[in-house]
């Protein structure tokens, strides 16, 4: 019978569990004490001095970061169409036009030529998305968006704990979104959390994520009527996140280090594995990167994807694709969007195929992987 290794898969350990279980015999269920500390914990990975505004997951993330930089109605947003839809669709909801740029054909980010092609005067928000855990070229990024007026957003969702020129994900965008869904670096079960340097941005952040309320007195439009008096001057969604969830992030990222430790490694083992085959492509990163390794993307031919994806899923290996190109979902294609928009993106899509990438991978379950690429491959 074969083996089942899957695509991802989340690790918890005994002290995950206490925290949990400590959370839930504790006075607070939703968001209390536990989430003031993964708010810290979470700032303090990324680098920065600001508490993280945790809330339920990578996508509200998202959502709360746009509303946060001003996206609205008549603002544009520029960002790449190799990702998850939520990149795009939280700032379609906003009101924004979605201005799709092309990838960098060695990492799959966001081109800064291609962005900075893509943006205007109507720019708000120019977002890249690390895709794999490569940070994109941050520096050419930021530089592109604060030329057209606009604010730098990183989708981090795939590299919290990822480098660039030493500087951790979180300190080098104006605003910076992370996922803690089950298969990424370190999970709350779902949740997510904004990251940035600038207080305005914060506190805008953190009033969206609770219904716009506004309890500060200097801030608030009408006298204060009492200990119970609070307004909302701005609408905003209930995204808090509970203590129970946040208690398990801030023990998932006090193991941080070793979880990047076991990524890099299997990393390692499928590229000494693997770049001998001739007719696929290893992912890479720029000399300057320190990835935390979310997924390890390789890219075969694409009249062999089909039929090397489903020789692995028959093998017992969890492969998956990532990522269909946004625009091509109907919803956007119903909004005029057609193919042929973003091509070096479009063929990255047609040959691409995730291998499994997790902190619980063995040395023999890669090995195993390994052969069962080489053999529908054909090596």
């Amino acid at each position: 019978m074969n083996r089942n290794i899957p695509y991802g898969r989340q690790s918890i350990d005994r002290a995950d569990v206490d925290a949990v279980v400590a959370a839930l015999t504790s006075d607070w269920l939703t968001t209390g004490p536990a989430v003031v500390q993964f708010e810290n914990a979470v700032s303090c990975a990324a680098g920065v001095d600001i508490p993280a505004v945790a809330v339920t997951s990578g996508t509200a993330a998202l959502h709360t970061a746009y509303h946060a930089a001003g996206v609205r109605p008549g603002t544009e947003v520029v960002t790449s169409p190799l990702t998850f839809a939520a990149t795009a669709s939280t700032a379609a909801l906003l009101g924004a036009t979605i201005v799709f740029a092309d990838v960098d054909a060695v990492t799959g980010n966001l081109d800064p030529d291609a962005a900075a092609a893509a943006a205007s005067h109507r720019t708000a928000v120019v977002a890249g998305v690390d895709y794999a855990g490569v940070p994109v070229d941050a520096t050419r990024l930021a530089v592109v968006a604060h030329d057209a007026g606009a604010l730098f957003l990183e989708d981090a969702a795939h590299s919290l704990g990822s480098l660039l020129n030493g500087v951790p994900v979180g300190g080098l965008a104006d605003v910076t979104t992370f996922s803690f869904f089950p298969t990424k670096n370190a999970t709350t079960a779902e949740g997510g959390a904004v990251v940035t340097g600038d207080a305005a941005l914060s506190d805008r952040a953190r009033a969206f994520r609770n219904h716009g309320l506004v309890r500060d007195r200097a801030r608030q439009r009408w006298p204060d009527e009492g200990p119970w008096h609070q307004e909302i001057a701005d609408f905003g969604l209930n995204y808090r996140l509970p203590d129970v969830l946040a208690a398990l992030g801030s023990s998932q990222l006090s193991r941080l280090g070793s979880f990047k430790a076991r990524r890099n490694a299997v990393f390692e083992r499928y590229r000494d594995g693997l770049s001998d085959l001739a007719g696929i492509e290893l992912p890479r990163c720029p000399p300057n990167a320190d990835p935390m390794w979310h997924l390890y993307p390789v890219r075969v031919p694409v009249e062999e994807r089909r039929r090397i994806f489903e020789e692995l899923r028959a093998d017992g290996i969890g492969v998956q694709v990532n990522y269909i190109p946004v625009y091509w979902h109907p919803v956007f294609q119903d909004l005029g969007y057609r193919r042929g928009l973003c091509p070096v993106a479009e063929d990255w899509y047609r040959r691409e195929i995730s291998l499994p990438m997790h902190a619980s991978l063995t040395v023999d379950d890669v090995d195993h992987v390994i052969e069962a690429v080489r053999k529908a491959i054909g090596a």
